[in-house]
């Protein structure tokens, strides 16, 4: 078997490209793959609302041993903070900055007493209009008051408050549009709480009622369900939603998820749970036209998508290692990235041994480039779950495909036909003794 030497790799515009040499010596150009940390700024501004602010404190919480990038982060949610009503997360922040970043992002101690104060008239104001609207029996009116407390208490952080005021709309709305208004906002809420059988159920309402359904909010529905299916590790499902996600999503649903992470969500589950005909089959993955425009946003994960396919493992691994930094700052992702590279490691070796009778470990072993010993242990692992079907002769450090003796197989398939053929032939004779002797005419008669 010759090795599967994977240095080589599909070609993208306007990027730097360095030669190689692939498994047949033929030179080729592929793009230089680089780690660069992340860039916040360009980051932050995928996002608004209070997911901003989450996601980038979230970066500075896991960006500890690098204080330079802890800082901005924090710095950035500082001032978007200042931008709303939030003085708890104000409060939070301060303390995490420990007076690092100067005076001027110290405690605001006038901000938020401005914000509260203005704050309680508002909530009285609100109680005011929502009691009267209550007096007078009128349905619309009492919906949008308590959509109102709903936006009220999300804009100043007390979430279980708003999912409470965004429910109770439920009993007054009027037309199909307003109950799918009211299942959106529950959703929102219940991704910023975390609470995703709450997403999954108002999703399942929300898709009730088809006809009040436009493309932007099918999108965002998608989304939804496919952050749902990812927080419950069902990786196939959040795949499938993913990549069924319409461009109609543009920016309109950045409270909560940027065109990026549909490419990088929807491309690393589909790579972990899709097997090769399912990557590159229609409406699927490679061929998915729609998703093909999230892809054209992050060129990376379209590329280990490519390589993958392929069996480029070599360059596919080389993108996913380079990404990894990246990805263990994402909030929703962080926690999945390690048992999705996991499954996509094991779907590369798989298919690398899958055609062959016999496969040289140290070739295999440049291919991805590793050490035998550690691809030796992969594949032991592998055998014993019997995802590969193989042996392996540590001496000589070679895998031997078990394939299933055909002739065996071949003899049972014959003597079962004929078992078969013999029952049939031995039935069709008693039917016709049956009827020559005309024993059901006889039976009839003496009845």
């Amino acid at each position: 078997m010759e090795g599967d030497d994977d240095t080589s790799g599909p070609m993208i515009d306007d990027e730097i490209y360095a030669n190689g040499v692939d498994g047949d010596n033929e030179k080729r150009s592929r793009p230089i793959i680089s780690s660069e940390q992340l860039d916040i700024e360009a980051y932050a501004s995928l996002y608004s609302g209070r997911t901003k602010i989450m996601r980038l404190l979230f970066i500075a919480q896991r960006s500890q041993s690098n204080e330079a990038m802890e800082l901005e982060a924090l710095r950035m949610a500082y001032d978007e903070i200042k931008k709303g009503e939030n003085t708890q997360l104000h409060r939070e922040v301060v303390q995490k900055i420990a007076g690092r970043l100067g005076p001027e992002y110290g405690m605001d101690v006038a901000w938020c007493d401005t914000v509260d104060r203005r704050a309680e008239q508002k909530k009285e104001k609100l109680e005011n209009e929502l009691n009267a609207y209550r007096t007078n029996l009128i349905k619309e009116s009492i919906r949008m008051g308590y959509n109102d407390f709903g936006d009220f208490y999300y804009a100043h952080g007390q979430l279980g408050d708003a999912f409470k005021s965004y429910v109770r709309t439920r009993d007054y709305c009027t037309t199909s549009k307003h109950i799918v208004h009211m299942c959106m906002s529950s959703t929102l809420v219940s991704i910023e709480m975390g609470q995703f059988t709450h997403v999954t159920s108002y999703i399942t309402k929300a898709e009730q009622i088809p006809d009040a359904l436009d493309p932007v909010t099918v999108a965002k529905l998608r989304c939804a369900a496919g952050l749902a299916h990812l927080e419950s590790k069902k990786y196939k499902l959040a795949a499938r939603k993913f990549l069924e996600t319409g461009p109609e999503l543009g920016n309109h649903y950045n409270e909560v998820i940027a065109p990026q992470d549909v490419a990088t969500y929807g491309g690393l589950c589909a790579l972990a749970t899709f097997d090769r005909m399912e990557l590159k089959a229609y409406n699927k993955v490679i061929d998915n036209l729609n998703f093909r425009n999230f892809l054209e946003l992050v060129p990376e994960v379209r590329e280990l998508i490519n390589d993958f396919y392929s069996s480029h493992y070599a360059s596919c691994l080389d993108y996913l290692g380079n990404l990894k930094a990246n990805l263990l700052l994402d909030i929703h992702l962080h926690d999945h990235l390690e048992t999705l590279y996991g499954q996509i490691r094991h779907k590369a070796l798989i298919q690398y041994t899958h055609p062959f009778v016999s496969v040289d470990l140290h070739m295999m072993a440049n291919a991805f480039k590793t050490d035998v010993a550690g691809l030796e242990k992969e594949l032991e692992a592998l055998i014993t779950d019997n995802q590969v079907q193989a042996r392996i002769d540590s001496h000589n450090k070679i895998l031997y495909a078990r394939h299933a003796d055909q002739r065996n197989a071949t003899f049972q398939r014959v003597l079962q036909t004929g078992n078969e053929f013999d029952r049939d032939v031995k039935s069709m004779l008693l039917r016709v003794n049956l009827i020559k002797h005309e024993h059901n005419l006889r039976a009839s008669r003496k009845h």
